[in-house]
């Protein structure tokens, strides 16, 4: 094995998740993939075996905590990158109806390669920008969740994600120390948008000081059809 992915099972198990023997596997398959490729492309800065079964497996299903059961539900998960938190919890949960988006296409080639390793059934990849999938009939109010890792500002992530949710949906953003500020900052784009009151959850990564926030807005309200707007304007000039 690529690590001792038997870390990361106890660890999951802090959080009440329980990863079987085939599970742990694919999650040593996924690391493995993830180094080689890592060789050639930036997937990662996180380059240690140990603490990518903390800063990205880990952090993903942390996610579980706040979703709950996903078999039989659709997620979408935006900017997602090498994957993160998507692949992660589709491991966990394989009857997950799954979109994988990324604008860039190479990371698409990548997440690719996964999901054809792993054997992943119902997962479908699209190098495109959220904006864009916000507008299109096939993805537009579509996901029981819509969720992305929050490297830019929660206002804009609100646009990115709400469009996406289903009525009574849910958007989930995984945020840093400055989660409540940022909700707090986001509280007219996330009305504006369709949102309900955002509930923030911390999680605690072993080895890691600071805690991560889990920040959770339920779809109650259409979307205007306005929103999102174009590429690039939610993060210019956020609602």
């Amino acid at each position: 094995m690529t690590g001792d992915v038997s870390f990361l099972a106890d660890e999951a198990s802090r959080f009440h998740i329980s990863l079987s023997d085939t599970q742990l596997a694919q999650f040593d398959a996924y690391l493995a993939l993830l180094l080689a490729w890592n060789e050639r492309m930036n997937l990662t800065a996180v380059r240690d075996p140990h603490a990518i079964q903390i800063r990205h497996f880990l952090d993903s299903l942390s996610c579980a905590t706040v979703t709950g059961e996903l078999n039989g539900r659709s997620l979408i998960d935006i900017g997602t990158g090498a994957g993160f938190p998507g692949l992660p919890l589709k491991i966990l949960y394989p009857d997950l109806q799954l979109t994988l988006a990324d604008s860039v296409a190479k990371k698409t080639t990548f997440l690719a390669a996964v999901v054809a390793e792993l054997g992943l059934k119902h997962v479908t990849i699209v190098a495109e920008r959220a904006e864009i999938m916000g507008q299109q009939p096939a993805h537009r109010q579509h996901y029981d969740w819509a969720v992305a890792r929050g490297v830019v500002e929660m206002r804009a992530l609100a646009e990115y994600l709400l469009p996406l949710c289903k009525m009574g949906g849910h958007m989930l953003a995984q945020k840093g120390e400055s989660a409540a500020r940022e909700t707090e900052a986001a509280h007219h784009a996330v009305q504006t948008l369709g949102g309900g009151r955002a509930i923030i959850q911390s999680i605690q990564l072993p080895e890691v000081e600071m805690p991560h926030y889990l920040v959770v807005v339920e779809k109650i309200g259409e979307t205007p059809a306005a929103y999102p707007r174009k590429p690039g304007m939610p993060g210019k000039r956020p609602l």
